[in-house]
Parts: C-alpha cells; sequence; structure tokens
C-alpha cells in the first residue's frame, strides 16, 4: 500500500531527525570517554563531568562552542568535511571511529594513510620528453618529489638538495624568516594581492590535504610547525577557507638573469593525487630570451655548472648577459613598477 505523501514526507524527516541525534550521541558519547590528560589539557579541580568539556573540544577542534551544542543536540546536519576532520583529531578518534562519525554525518569517510609521493612511469616520460621546459611534480601536501634540470636552473633548487627531506613548497613560502633554509634561491615575485590570494589558496589546499590523508604524520607535523611559527599562517588555517587554485602569469627573480615571466600552469594526475607543474615563456620575448638562455646554459657541457642553492653559474664565455631591459613584453602592459628597467636583453658575444 502506497505511502500518503504527508506520511512519506514525515517519514524523511524523522529519519533525518534520528540521524542528526546519532552524530550527536557519537560525539557525546566520544567527548565524555576523553580525559583532559589524554588531550592535552591540565584535569584541574572543579570537573563536574566525565571527560571534555565542550568548550575543550570546541577549542581543540577550532569551531564554535554553539555549534558544537547543536551538533549534540542533533539541531544541525551535515557538518562539512573539514569540521568532522577537526572533530576526529580533537577527540582522538581511530580509523574506525572516524568512519562512524563520518558515516553518522552522511558523508563519505576520507581515505586514509600517507599521501601518494611516488611518481608513475608515465610523468617521468613526460618529464622526459618535455628536458626544455621547467617541470615539477608535487605531491598533494606540495611536496617536491620530482623536477627536470630546466626546473633546477630556472628555481635553483633540486629534489636532491635538502638531505633533511623533500623541498615543500608552503614552507619555502612561510618559513622563510623563520627558518633560513627556507628561503628559495630564485623566488616568484608577488605584489600584495597576489601574495594573499598564493597564501589563501595553498594553505586551503594543504587543508584538503590534512583531510584526506588524516594518518600522515609528516603533513600533520608540517601543519603544526607552520602554525607555531608563522602568525600568518596559522589565521589563514584557522578560517577554514576553501579557495581555488588559480593558474596564469608568474615572474621568478632569479639571481643571474633577473625578473623572468612565465605561464604556469598545474595539472593534476589521476589516481595518484599528484600535481605536475608546467613553466613556460612566449618566444621572441625577453622571457622566451631568458629560457633559451637556460637551455644553452645546460647543452654546454663543457661550461655548465649544476645549478646550487647560490643559483645558476652561466657560460658567460658563450653568452654575454646585459642587465638592462631594452623592449617590454609584447601585448602586455608592465604591472610590477619595482622591475621596470630590470630585465635583461640577451645577446650573443
Amino acid at each position: 500500500m502506497a505511502v500518503p505523501p504527508r506520511r512519506a514526507g514525515l517519514g524523511c524527516i524523522l529519519s533525518a531527525m534520528a540521524a542528526n541525534t546519532e552524530l550527536g550521541d557519537a560525539i557525546r558519547a566520544w567527548r565524555e570517554r576523553l580525559s583532559p590528560s589524554e588531550a592535552g589539557l591540565s584535569e584541574g579541580e572543579d570537573r563536574r563531568v566525565p571527560g571534555l568539556r565542550r568548550e575543550e573540544v570546541a577549542l581543540i577542534a577550532g569551531i564554535s562552542v554553539d555549534y558544537l551544542v547543536r551538533l549534540e543536540q542533533g539541531r544541525s546536519s551535515h557538518p562539512s568535511g573539514q569540521v568532522l576532520a577537526s572533530l576526529a583529531r580533537a577527540l582522538r578518534l581511530d580509523h574506525g571511529e572516524r568512519g562512524l562519525l563520518y558515516r553518522a554525518a552522511g558523508a563519505t569517510p576520507p581515505p586514509s594513510g600517507e599521501v601518494p609521493r611516488e611518481v608513475p612511469r608515465s610523468i617521468r616520460a613526460l618529464i622526459d620528453r618535455m628536458a626544455d621546459t621547467p617541470i615539477a611534480v608535487f605531491s598533494a601536501a606540495w611536496d617536491m618529489v620530482e623536477c627536470n634540470a630546466m626546473w633546477e636552473a630556472l628555481f635553483g633548487m633540486s629534489v636532491e638538495q635538502d638531505h633533511s627531506g623533500p623541498i615543500n613548497l608552503i614552507w619555502w613560502h612561510f618559513g622563510a624568516g623563520v627558518d633560513d633554509q627556507a628561503r628559495p634561491p630564485a623566488p616568484v615575485v608577488r605584489d600584495p594581492e597576489e601574495t594573499d590570494s598564493f597564501e589563501r589558496q595553498i594553505v586551503s589546499d594543504l587543508r584538503r590535504a590534512a583531510d584526506r590523508y588524516p594518518d600522515d604524520r609528516a603533513v600533520e607535523e608540517l601543519v603544526d610547525g607552520l602554525r607555531e611559527a608563522n602568525p600568518r599562517f596559522a589565521e589563514l588555517w584557522s578560517r577554514y577557507e576553501v579557495a581555488p587554485c588559480s593558474q596564469g602569469l608568474k615572474t621568478v627573480l632569479h639571481p643571474q638573469l633577473g625578473p623572468i615571466d612565465f605561464e604556469g600552469d598545474v595539472l593534476t594526475v589521476d589516481g595518484s593525487d599528484l600535481r605536475v607543474v608546467i613553466c613556460t615563456t612566449v618566444p621572441g620575448t625577453p622571457d622566451g630570451d631568458a629560457f633559451d638562455v637556460l637551455r644553452e646554459a645546460m647543452q654546454s657541457a663543457a661550461d655548465w655548472q649544476a645549478p646550487s642553492s647560490a643559483g645558476l653559474r652561466l657560460p658567460h664565455r658563450q653568452l654575454d648577459i646585459s642587465m638592462t631591459r631594452t623592449r617590454p613584453l609584447t601585448g602586455r602592459p608592465t604591472s610590477r613598477p619595482q622591475m621596470e628597467n630590470s630585465r635583461g636583453s640577451f645577446r650573443r658575444a
């Protein structure tokens, strides 16, 4: 017998209410079983309830107390993945319990394990075929796991140069000023508006990685270290913001060639959660000429010295590099006044 429309609607409402109550009951049970010492808090003397107070869980998870109350009372539904991941960490849930939390909230549990860092054979072949273009491969947490010689020549960094661990693009940006080794030899130059946009995007991307791979200890340590070392990162992390990744024109300040404008495109690799960053310039422009200098330097084996943290050593005996800009990049207005008349023009000796 068919259920009348009104009864069917009421059934859906009651089912949703039951699901919300299940989520609230689970959160309350996990909160009450966790002692303050297990959460890194002081036990204190005036505790009338077992486990943690709502205020303490909300503080650790980075959410409001009112929102946590509404979750426990079943008055709020469908919390975001970021909120669920924060609650799972605050409540010290194991893998199975984290799955229960997500399912009680009507969400799909994220994958566990570590951030993939293995570069597929097909991507290695792509890098080999595009040897004259700067290419690097990054993990979901922006660890550099592979790059070619043109990338090393342009940015002055390689996968092998840091023996303490992989180079992390986020630490290189936010750790500068705290860790001298975090300063890139050839930094990307941004104006204040571009810097704000870049920082919001990359912090948002790191949060997505932390949510997808909650068991990755390296990601957890990276986040903790950056929150402690850099107030700007800590402030952005507390926003729980989802910012889209933008691509387009960027400028790198090369130690020998000066500022070089290039297009930076980020490609994702299905099934491995890797990012492939490709840098290109317009041929026949000062920026294209700068890339040609780097290519010729790579091809001149007798005069080429591999790039290091000090930057690229160019074969000056064969190439005369004048650091006076003679013409702007065709078709694009100069938007960075501090770079005017600082671009190098390149001519053969």
